[in-house]
């Protein structure tokens, strides 16, 4: 039988957050079982080590360590024993979004100017180490802050803070009146792509994300359709669109499992404000959207001389806004020289590489750019590192979608029977192209990774 010990090890004994130098902030230490030594031993695990041997989780002397960093803070969850990692991963995650959504903002400064409300939060979001209310909105009744009407509550409001923390729906306390009913939906996917040189798609796979914004009266009730091909085959259904088939979905805690289980209808009551409805992952086929070739015309001792070709592979209507694709070059180059047929180039020393903009990339065009850089007559021994850092493209595509995920209808029912508007946005605000060099001299194009958002 499982001891009271090993019940009790699957929560956290305490959580810390230190500095960039690994310095206390502060600490909550909820079973005073880990000792006062916890940031000296994380800093020999963590700060001490190079980043390519870090893992979020790891053990020293009985004690477990699960650890994220946001900006210049490092967050520690400390137990004893062998904890739940992964419920500890996702709280560290959930009091980092809070947090963040308290003071605007989350970084060393904003914990030290708000330790006070920091000690209240903890204490409510974890309970013994174990997490209990997550949810910004609910967790605002209760701790109020100057940028959220520092007062003390009502009896009014105390009473639906409780009843949002006791209910079945903690995720959303009662009461929430909005002059416009309104619901934003927006999907947003990482694909992560491998071609070979020549062009052709090794392997391919699509995280993807859900996230909606609710501004929605009362306790409505939403049913999500999408273009998901097991719904198809299940209720025999037959469609001339694109099915997509979803694996490891993972839902926000207020949709309905069991439905979903039993007919892949996707039904909940929503928090209020921004979350993540669900994520997934999608085994599908894509062609990359940008095609980038980096030639080496001359590399010696003096100088180096790049063409690039830059072409996009979308369709003809549909343009990428605000193209940035960033050129790694060596570290002691000097005299840059470029000359585009469009869009404008800079060297940018701190990164050691050379932006070219272009403010609007049309599909299915080629532009072409060329450099030239100099060296000193003293080469710098890192001056081929340059060949294993990848190109970087950042783009953005409104209206356009990759994978073909699609909402085939978002339903709002409220038992008040008000008009709601859902607004579902296909636009890719920020991308993402990693062009991983497998450098010769005259050809540097091997790994494509594509991450977008629609």
């Amino acid at each position: 039988t499982q001891s009271t010990w090993d019940i009790m090890a699957t929560g956290a004994s305490a959580i810390v957050f230190l500095d960039h130098k690994g310095k206390v902030i502060i600490k909550r230490d909820y079973r005073g079982d880990v000792g006062q030594n916890v940031s000296e031993r994380f800093q020999k695990k963590v700060l001490d080590v190079e980043e390519q041997f870090l893992t979020p989780v790891f053990s020293d002397s009985g004690l477990t360590f699960v650890w994220v960093k946001h900006n210049n803070i490092y967050i520690v969850a400390v137990a004893k024993g062998n904890p739940n990692v992964l419920m500890i991963l996702y709280f560290l995650q959930k009091l980092v979004t809070v947090l963040a959504e308290y003071f605007d903002g989350l970084e060393d400064e904003s914990i030290r100017d708000n330790f006070v409300t920091t000690y209240e939060l903890l204490d409510e979001m974890m309970d013994h180490g174990y997490p209990q209310i997550t949810e910004e909105k609910v967790l605002q009744e209760y701790i109020k802050t100057e940028s959220h009407k520092l007062a003390k509550m009502d009896k009014v409001s105390e009473a639906k803070a409780s009843e949002a923390a006791t209910n079945a729906v903690g995720w959303r306390p009662p009461g929430i009146h909005y002059g416009k009913n309104e619901i934003f939906l927006d999907v947003i996917e990482k694909l992560n792509l491998l071609a070979s040189s020549n062009g052709t798609v090794l392997s391919c796979e699509i995280i993807g994300a859900v996230k909606m914004n609710s501004m929605l009266s009362g306790m409505p009730e939403l049913k999500l359709g999408l273009n998901d091909k097991v719904l198809f085959e299940l209720t025999n259904r037959t469609t001339k669109g694109k099915l997509v088939e979803m694996e490891d979905v993972v839902f926000h805690p207020c949709v309905r499992l069991a439905k979903f289980e039993q007919d892949r209808t996707i039904s909940f009551i929503p928090p209020d404000g921004k979350f993540d409805l669900m994520t997934y992952r999608l085994n599908t086929v894509v062609k990359p959207l940008f095609w980038v070739e980096c030639t080496l015309e001359s590399y010696t001792h003096s100088k180096i001389e790049y063409t690039l070709r830059a072409k996009s592979q979308y369709k003809p209507r549909s343009y990428a806004n605000n193209v940035e694709i960033v050129i790694p070059v060596p570290p002691d180059a000097n005299s840059p020289y470029f000359k585009a047929n469009i869009g404008t180039v800079k060297y940018t020393p701190d990164q050691e590489a050379m932006v070219w903009y272009i403010k609007s990339f049309a599909g299915q065009k080629e532009y072409t750019m060329k450099a030239r850089f100099g060296f000193p007559s003293v080469a710098d021994p890192n001056r081929d590192k340059f060949k294993k850092v990848p190109i970087q493209i950042k783009f953005e595509i409104p209206y356009f979608t990759v994978s073909g995920i699609q909402v085939r209808y978002l339903k709002i029912v409220e038992k008040s029977g008000y008009h709601a508007l859902p607004w579902v946005r296909y636009i890719t605000p920020v991308s993402y192209t990693h062009l991983r060099a497998h450098e010769t001299l005259r050809y540097l194009v091997c790994r494509l990774l594509l991450e977008k958002k629609k």
